[in-house]
């Protein structure tokens, strides 16, 4: 098996290392001193980095990308957004047109407002939360993740449970993360309706929201059981408990309605981000009349580039192509394809596996039984897995180097990169096996 020459990466690396720290704007772009990678230009599903080198693409910029990039219709739009001006710290008519669209698609939002970044639109939720219940304190779930900030750095140790232990020891993600927030920060384990209605029961007076990721998308797509979202929408009415559903991930890519139209459930403030504009940088935080209507009415939200005329006008043209043409089926065929025949060849080897989540952002999990919880994947082996990636990436199919992210289908996949894609599986897998042994 060849392998590709990252010559201009590595020495991009060196030169970005003296001015910014890892070399890379964002600590989840380092994979190493000679293995990050450094992007050319992209098209379609796949990319090409300075070296040349063609990848297919499975990450798509952790699932923004979903028509593919440089999509041709909203890099259009995106232009006549261009001739509007920009940011005047004043609205423009497409807010409302996009807005009306999302309650169109989102029964659960019946309001909306922007922001830039999943991160922000998740901010803006707990303290929208925390204004409407009068209470400081909340709820998250073992291996989920929301964003780079304090509220929700907070990692269930699930390695340090000692036996007898009901939860695993909570630790901040990053140094810097206030050791006091761990105080307002109740964590609990995915589809276990009776921990956390334990939870409630002693804790309500003081808890305002329910943050859940029903299908988590930065643990391997692990879903939540529908009837366990279900009993939880219960069990916060019951407990008056705001229950925020995050589909930054989710959202306008697993459906029109996203998770909360796969679970027949409806939150009562959602955030919304990746898949919203192609890529392009911005994101929503909606939800019932009702709680949405404290902002302006004692709670703050607002952003200097919140519904920026670039990114609001791709929006607007993403959603329209979500909303009325055949893309989302488009992309859940071609991921329930790729992975019956990435099936075939691990059953042909006799490996154990399961893919998880939905098919346009499906986890591949090694093992006879899936995954249900954060406590499952701490206690699974991926080394198979982690060592198949390298192996895929110097064969040019390029997905997260660490199981727990998903792969991320495009609406472009579909065009010629299905055959290659399972044909280069197979390889990496026997390559794979045979480093480990395992063949």
């Amino acid at each position: 098996m060849s392998r590709r020459t990252l010559k201009k990466s590595n020495q991009q690396f060196k030169r970005a290392l003296k001015s910014m720290p890892l070399g890379v704007a964002s600590n989840f772009r380092y994979w190493g001193e000679e293995k990050t990678l450094y992007v050319k230009k992209g098209k379609g599903g796949r990319f090409w980095d300075i070296d040349d080198n063609e990848y297919i693409d499975y990450r798509m910029g952790y699932g923004p990308a979903i028509l593919g990039y440089a999509d041709d219709r909203v890099d259009a739009a995106a232009r006549e957004g261009m001739e509007v001006g920009g940011v005047f710290a004043l609205a423009t008519e497409l807010e409302a047109v996009v807005a009306e669209r999302i309650r169109k698609m989102v029964p659960a939002a019946e309001l909306v407002r922007f922001s830039i970044s999943g991160t922000e639109a998740v901010i803006a939720a707990l303290r929208l939360a925390r204004g409407y219940t009068g209470k400081d304190s909340y709820i998250i779930v073992e291996g989920g993740y929301h964003g780079l900030h304090d509220a929700t750095l907070w990692n269930a140790a699930v390695e340090k449970m000692g036996p007898g232990d009901l939860a695993p020891p909570l630790e901040p993600y990053s140094e810097g993360v206030p050791e006091l927030v761990k105080e307002m920060v109740h964590c609990v384990p995915l589809n276990d309706a009776n921990f956390l209605e334990d939870v409630l029961k002693k804790h309500s007076d003081r808890i305002g929201a329910f943050l859940i990721e029903p299908i988590m998308g930065n643990c391997c797509g692990i879903p939540a059981q529908a009837e366990y979202v279900k009993a939880a929408r219960e069990l916060c009415d019951r407990h008056d408990v705001v229950m925020i559903i995050d589909e930054v991930k989710t959202g306008f890519r697993v459906a029109r309605g996203g998770v909360q139209e796969l679970m027949n459930v409806q939150a009562d403030i959602c955030t919304f981000a990746k898949a919203l504009a192609n890529g392009y940088p911005i994101s929503v935080v909606a939800g019932r009349e009702e709680v949405m209507r404290k902002i302006g009415d004692g709670v703050a939200h607002g952003g200097t580039y919140t519904a920026h005329s670039v990114s609001i006008a791709a929006a607007n043209k993403t959603l329209e192509i979500l909303d009325e043409t055949d893309a989302l089926k488009t992309i859940e065929t071609y991921g329930k394809n790729m992975q019956e025949g990435m099936s075939k060849i691990l059953d042909a080897r006799g490996v154990p596996h399961n893919f998880v989540g939905h098919p346009s952002m499906g986890g591949l999990f090694f093992a006879e039984d899936a995954p249900t919880n954060y406590r499952d994947w701490v206690g699974s082996d991926s080394t198979l897995y982690n060592a198949m990636a390298q192996h895929l990436h110097d064969l040019g199919i390029l997905c997260e180097p660490d199981s727990r992210e998903p792969w991320f289908i495009c609406e472009s996949h579909s065009d010629g990169c299905l055959d290659e894609t399972v044909e280069k599986f197979e390889i990496a897998l026997d390559t794979t096996l045979k480093q480990l042994g395992r063949s």
